[in-house]
Parts: structure tokens; C-alpha cells; sequence
């Protein structure tokens, strides 16, 4: 599937993709309540998009299937939200927002992409885990993603870790 920027008109339909992602949820008895949590508000994708750092998965006729969004944190990449909808997951559409996000990245002199994740879900430590991700320990989080892991823990999120992929920058 082609993975392209998002341009403000698509923001009206990502929301709807974030909710049918988050219905893999129900699948895991203790966090079911994710697939009934707040999604980004159509203003927050386009503040993404106005940044540059939120790029879609499409299909044929360029409608979106998933999308990927990020922050520039700490002097890496961050991502905020990977959402694939749920009839299209397991197709590789996560992987390659990954892969793309990773290449811009790299382009752009990053040296690092993060990320904070459910540690025990199938799908998400262990599938970034695959991606060449590593789990943080307490000890090893600083700055943004001590905060985030912070916030999130005081949300009452359980099982939350922060992971990280160290990305080599081009000569």
C-alpha cells in the first residue's frame, strides 16, 4: 500500500481509523476499555499535519487505511500514534509507517525514533520489539519519555513501557 504525507482534508477520517484500531483491544480482557477511550481530535491531526509529521497508509484510490503520527522530542522522533484500521491489520500497513517514518528520520538527521507502548500486548512492545525497538528501564528514561511514562502511569495506564530504536545517521 502507498504511504504518503496527510493533507489537511484527510484529517476528518482519521479519528474513525484510531477507534477501529483500538477495537483489537477488546481482545485483551483487562484494557477492553481502550476500545471505547478518547481518540485525536480532528484538530490534533491537524496540528501534525501542519508540522509535516503525520503520514497515511492508502489504498487504491488514496483513502487512508492507517496512518502514523510523531513529534520531534528530545532530538528524536517520537511516535505519538500508530493507528491501522482494524480490518487491515496484520497486512504490513504498521510496518511500513514505521519503515517511512524511519527513512524521513534518518534523512532528516535524527538519531533516534521512540515510542511509549502496552509492554504485554502482541501487538504492540513485542511487534516494535521485532522493529528493531528496545524497552527503556526506569533508569534509562530521561527527559520527554520520564515524563510521558510519568503522565501515563498517573493516567492509571498499566503495563506502559517507553521503547527506543537508535537510527544511524547518513555521512
Amino acid at each position: 500500500m502507498p504511504i504518503r504525507p496527510a493533507r489537511p482534508h484527510d484529517a476528518h477520517l482519521l479519528p474513525a481509523i484510531e477507534r477501529s484500531a483500538a477495537e483489537a483491544f477488546l481482545a485483551v480482557e483487562r484494557l477492553a476499555w481502550v476500545a471505547a477511550h478518547e481518540v485525536l481530535s480532528v484538530e490534533e491531526h491537524l496540528g501534525f499535519i501542519d508540522k509535516g509529521l503525520l503520514w497515511l497508509a492508502v489504498d487504491e484510490q488514496d483513502r487512508p487505511l492507517g496512518f502514523l503520527c510523531a513529534s520531534v522530542q528530545d532530538g528524536g522522533v517520537h511516535i505519538d500514534e500508530l493507528s491501522v484500521a482494524l480490518c487491515h491489520q496484520g497486512k504490513g500497513l504498521g510496518r511500513g509507517l514505521i519503515a517511512c517514518v524511519e527513512a524521513w528520520a534518518q534523512a532528516q538527521g535524527f538519531t533516534a525514533l521512540t515510542l511509549t507502548t502496552f509492554r504485554e500486548v502482541p501487538w504492540n512492545a513485542p511487534f516494535y520489539a521485532r522493529l528493531g525497538f528496545v524497552c527503556l528501564d526506569n533508569g534509562q528514561l530521561q527527559g520527554f519519555l520520564r515524563q510521558q511514562i510519568a503522565h501515563e502511569h498517573a493516567l492509571g495506564l498499566p503495563g506502559r513501557c517507553a521503547m527506543r530504536k537508535s537510527l544511524s545517521v547518513p555521512a
